[in-house]
């Protein structure tokens, strides 16, 4: 059951049970079994079938501006293209959407660990991601119908560009916006020289922040599970290695906040770069560091975006159009007090600086060393 004080979404428990006796397996499974877990994310209501290895993962909207069916096929295709890697959860089956169960779901494979504690977890994080990075590249053919980018840069510039002008409207001091504008000429000017530059191909994760994955705990040491699957996709592996460990996403979730020092992030890439395949780590050195330059901007912009739209919802306005990020808040209005408490926090001139050090302080981390 959720802990006491916890964000709970409007679920249709009933619609869920009925979902779930219509797959393979399940058609015993009392409806008193299923228990709702405390809501963490926008998208995903999730729910525990007590008695069973097994939970459903329900969503509330598609973060792709999918129709119900096709982002459950989404997912779908996510949780099967990881699986071989052992990484994350398995996949148990499909419900269709129905009514009061309108985006359908998953049962998924429940990770029977807790959340991660950073920074000694950072080894067991690395080497979950390298287990997903090192599967083996299928055929075109196959890829589908996950994403695939093939020019990793482009495709980073292309959220960063729409979601950059919400700056001026985003409420930054001067010293804050002054940083943002040197960060966006700089990676301006990397895709600029770096135009149809190629990197090595990978399944990625996608949304890495550390609170997306648990860790189990044994003799054999720490395991971590990344368990949001909703958004892999085939491009650069630079990018899910950077959003675990940016100062941005180590802070994002509560449950395992913590501000990595270099050392930290040196030791992370490092393990990182010790568990995929030599000619993986070989190749994607030099990218390390501009795509985790280019990755905490594009978070930075989407923060911006967000404060825009919080603003003009608390004030009544109809400027901006609904996101779908909006839509999904509806079901958890809870998380928005939170999520807009520490988006304030990221946008501190101070805290600005402290990112950007990696890259341009004398201690600056040199990846490719």
């Amino acid at each position: 059951m959720p802990a006491k004080g916890a964000t709970v979404s409007r679920l249709d428990l009933d619609a869920a049970h009925d979902g779930l006796r219509s797959v393979g397996g399940f058609a015993g499974i009392g409806r008193e079994r299923l228990e709702p877990m405390a809501v963490k994310g926008l998208f995903h209501d999730h729910v525990r079938v007590a008695g069973t290895p097994w939970l459903l993962r329900l969503p509330r909207a598609s973060q792709f501006e999918l129709g119900p069916a096709d982002n459950l096929d989404y997912q779908e295709a996510c949780f099967a293209h990881a699986s071989p890697s052992g990484c994350t959860p398995a996949l148990g089956g499909r419900i269709e959407p129905r009514p009061g169960l309108p985006w359908g779901g998953l049962v998924v494979a429940v990770a029977d660990g807790g959340p991660a504690r950073l920074p000694d977890d950072l080894a067991a994080m690395a080497r979950c991601l390298a287990g997903i990075h090192a599967l083996p590249l299928p055929p075109e053919q196959e890829r589908h119908p996950l994403a695939v980018h093939t020019d990793p840069i482009a495709g980073i510039l292309g959220f960063i560009e729409p979601q950059a002008l919400y700056f001026d409207r985003a409420g930054m001091t001067r010293s804050a916006r002054a940083q943002i504008a040197e960060e966006l000429a700089w990676a301006r000017g990397c895709a600029a020289r770096n135009a149809g530059a190629r990197q090595p191909l990978t399944l990625c994760a996608t949304d890495t922040h550390p609170g997306n994955f648990l860790v189990e705990r044994g003799d054999g040491g720490a395991r971590a599970v990344f368990v949001d699957l909703e958004k892999a996709l085939y491009g650069s592996p630079a990018i899910d290695v950077a959003h675990a460990s940016l100062y941005t996403s180590t802070m994002w979730d509560a449950d395992c906040a913590a501000a990595l020092s270099h050392d930290d992030v040196r030791g992370f890439y490092a393990a990182w770069l010790d568990a995929v395949p030599p000619r993986l780590a070989a190749e994607l050195r030099p990218w390390l560091m501009p795509m985790r330059r280019l990755t905490w901007l594009r978070t930075m912009t989407w923060f911006a975006k967000w404060r825009v739209e919080a603003e003009s919802r608390e004030s009544g306005g109809t400027g901006e159009p609904e996101s779908v990020w909006w839509r999904a808040a509806a079901a958890a209005p809870g998380l928005v007090a939170d999520i807009a408490r520490r988006i304030d926090g990221f946008f501190e001139p101070d805290t600005i600086a402290r990112v950007r050090e990696e890259w341009l302080g004398s201690g600056a981390i040199d990846f490719a060393a």
